[in-house]
């Protein structure tokens, strides 16, 4: 059994900083990337920030660019994203996910977690 469960959401004021962490279990998995997705009320899931196996490539969307950061450790089998300056944008359920596409950190996303919920108040 593979699970991917996310930690570390809540409220936070504009400007302020959340981290959030995914905890990866399961002896079947295995993956070549690992990302962040998230999805507003009434919007489409999109793609936040991704990071390969080795963590040597990440990738980001350009509304979160210089302020979050994605993050792995592979021998606790966790990846994190740290998100400071946050905006009333920025609220959503963010999803951990994990791909074993070993051509790009963009696509091929398909197992997922339960999501935390992150609030930006203004």
């Amino acid at each position: 059994q593979v699970q991917l469960v996310e930690s570390g959401g809540g409220l936070v004021q504009a400007g302020g900083s959340l981290r959030l962490s995914c905890a990866a279990s399961g002896r079947s998995f295995s993956r070549s990337a690992m990302g962040w997705f998230r999805q507003a009320p009434g919007k489409e899931r999109e793609f936040v920030a991704g990071i390969t196996w080795s963590g040597d490539n990440t990738g980001y969307t350009d509304s979160v660019k210089g302020r979050f950061t994605i993050s792995r450790d592979n021998a606790k089998n966790t990846v994190n994203l740290q998100m400071n300056n946050l905006k009333p944008e920025d609220t959503a359920v963010y999803y951990c996910a994990a791909s074993k596409n070993i051509a790009t950190i963009w696509t091929g996303y398909d197992l997922w977690g339960q999501g935390t919920q992150v609030t930006v108040s203004s």
